[in-house]
């Protein structure tokens, strides 16, 4: 009889993913629920959703291999669905942080967590769409997290706050949400969700800026569209009555190009720019008016979330 075949080329990635990040998964439990989260330091923080520890300031976490301590809560950011805690024995890890920007639509993701309460489990599939976006809410606040990674790797009630991983078993992504099945979200590791992961271990919140104006991307004009080299830009519909965007003498119908001297031509090129060091601090916009070129001066305010 010929030996027994090696594991094929798929079974093999993730199984090597499977086997590195299982030990780093731990399933949280809060008073009101739980779900997983992701040692990523080496002194005991992890990260989780917002929406898994809620209210809590503590709860237990518990790793695959049977392990647990308690956790405090660090810091929570409803408006992009993250949280980070810290282990109060310690955690093993930590966990590699990838970037969700460099993903392709088809490429192998592996999912580990701890879906309906069964620890150390791992799901495979493709990243079937990029660019998605989530809306999610503080109060009245609300906010769309940009570049939501959907994927086909099975996710159950559970999963979220987990790892999502790509085939070098980097961390990509924090699984969110259950949209269907076959349809699974994760908020994006990327240059924006790092900061926020910052501002929550230094601070324990994110302050984020606003301009108060509501916009949606449209084509830009054909002959403006090759003098910029931008082919996009934002279609302002609403203005908030007495907003720094209302201020600045920003209008219903405005097309914005540019803010900061960087080209707009999608809501998340300004939700970039919306942090706190952006707070009452001189913002240019150039917007086309009736044909013409025109330079504001907005001060981005700061918003409110827990008061919203």
């Amino acid at each position: 009889m010929a030996p027994e075949e090696p594991l094929d080329a798929y079974s093999s990635v993730v199984a090597s993913v499977a086997e590195r990040l299982t030990p780093l998964v731990a399933g949280v439990r809060v008073r009101q629920g739980g779900g997983s989260a992701v040692t990523f330091t080496d002194d005991g923080f992890l990260l989780t959703n917002a929406h898994v520890v809620g209210r809590a300031r503590q709860g237990k976490a518990e790793f695959a291999d049977g392990s647990g301590t308690t956790f405090t809560v660090v810091g929570t950011d409803p408006l992009s669905d993250l949280a980070v805690v810290r282990a109060a024995g310690g955690a093993p890890g930590p966990v590699t942080l990838g970037d969700s920007d460099a993903l392709k639509v088809g490429q192998l993701v592996v999912a580990v967590g701890n879906p309906l309460g069964l620890a150390g489990s791992v799901t495979a599939g493709v990243v079937s769409g990029l660019g998605r976006s989530l809306p999610t809410r503080s109060g009245s606040a609300v906010r769309v997290i940009e570049d939501v990674i959907q994927t086909d790797a099975a996710l159950n009630p559970g999963n979220s706050g987990g790892a999502l991983a790509d085939s070098r078993g980097r961390v990509v992504g924090i699984n969110t949400a259950v949209a269907a099945v076959g349809l699974g979200l994760a908020v994006p590791i990327n240059a924006t969700t790092r900061r926020i992961i910052a501002a929550l271990m230094r601070d324990g919140r994110v302050r984020r800026a606003y301009l108060g104006l509501v916009a949606s991307p449209v084509p830009v004009p054909p002959g403006l569209r090759d003098r910029l080299g931008q082919d996009e830009a934002l279609r302002i519909a609403e203005v908030v009555p007495g907003g720094p965007a209302d201020r600045a003498g920003l209008r219903r119908g405005d097309l914005v190009l540019t803010a900061g001297g960087e080209p707009v031509s999608q809501a998340q090129s300004l939700q970039r720019l919306m942090f706190a060091e952006a707070i009452g601090r001189p913002l240019q916009i150039t917007v086309l008016r009736n044909g013409a070129m025109v330079d504001v001066i907005a001060e981005p305010a700061e918003l409110d979330t827990e008061n919203a």
